[in-house]
């Protein structure tokens, strides 16, 4: 008995593009204006083609959490509420999937980091709340933000699934495989990052190379296109005690083998586009089958703090 392939399906297997837009962006301090801005923007990433939209993180204010201060929570808002209105509304002109990424009041007390995406009909697709929330020197998170309680699942679109993440996110190998092992198409992680200005030029090269490095590991290891959007410029700290962040830029596109294929400077505002081909997933995991050859019977201990081996 031979085996004959259907070449309809041969053929729409080798045709799953998308055309990606993403939007870098210096925010001020007016909230109204920094989205009527990305409205522009990414209007023009439809006319371009863009079938996938993806925006910065926190992308409708200056990254409020350089300072704890209660004041700041007057930023968020409800889920759905008057930004998933005006984003819902965006990309069903717009003809395009949106990811955005937004300051969620979900009850009194409780605040989220919380990306919304919206399919190209204008109705909001899903949802992820960010796991991993740092508290450093000019990154006080935990002040505002709870961890998300949604897990890692991916949020299916009428472009594929999609796995979101935001963030310091980006560095956690496990939240990648997560998502990979629940479908997800592709990776995106909207992002806030950059130097503070005592970091020496060499230790900022560091920085930038491992930021890079750690998610082209995520998309080798999974197999899957990794889409970076960072904010670009200076955001000056309200209280005066550090010299405030440089968000670094550099957001990117990556293949399934961490081949670079899209690369925004470090500090302009920029909206690029990018196709890829999301077939090539598969081929790769056919060629390096990682999923296929991972020993789950001996992973019980990732589960646990710490292995305090004797």
């Amino acid at each position: 008995m031979y085996y004959h392939a259907n070449p309809q399906r041969i053929f729409e297997m080798s045709n799953k593009r998308l055309t990606i837009g993403i939007v870098q962006q210096r925010n001020g301090s007016g909230v109204e204006e920094n989205m009527e801005r990305l409205e522009e923007k990414i209007l023009g990433l439809a006319r371009e083609g863009a079938q996938l939209v993806v925006l910065p993180e926190l992308h409708n204010s200056l990254y409020f959490c350089q300072t704890e201060s209660v004041d700041q929570f007057d930023l968020a808002e409800p889920i759905p509420g008057p930004s998933t209105l005006f984003y819902g509304e965006l990309a069903r002109r717009a003809g395009v999937v949106l990811v955005t990424s937004l300051f969620e009041r979900r009850a009194p007390g409780l605040y989220h980091n919380t990306a919304v995406v919206f399919d190209s009909d204008g109705t909001m697709a899903g949802k992820y709340r960010k796991m991993h929330i740092p508290d450093d020197p000019a990154y006080y998170e935990k002040f505002y933000f709870t961890p998300g309680d949604l897990g890692f699942e991916p949020i299916s679109t009428s472009v594929g699934k999609l796995g979101v993440l935001v963030c310091w996110d980006q560095w956690y190998p496990e939240a990648a495989r997560l998502m990979a092992l629940a479908g997800a198409e592709l990776l995106i992680y909207p992002t806030a990052i950059g130097w503070e200005s005592s970091d020496t030029p060499e230790e900022k090269a560091r920085q930038l190379d491992a930021w890079r490095t750690v998610q082209r590991g995520h998309a080798v290891a999974n197999g899957l296109h990794v889409v970076t959007v960072n904010r670009t410029g200076h955001e000056a700290d309200p209280s005066g005690q550090t010299n405030g962040i440089t968000f670094w830029g550099h957001s990117f596109v990556c293949g399934p083998q961490g081949e670079m294929l899209l690369e925004a400077s470090a500090e302009k505002e920029e909206t690029l586009v990018a196709e890829i081909d999301l077939q090539r997933s598969e081929n790769v995991r056919r060629w390096w089958p990682f999923l296929r050859d991972r020993r789950i019977e001996y992973y019980q201990d990732i589960v646990q703090r710490y292995r305090d081996l004797k």
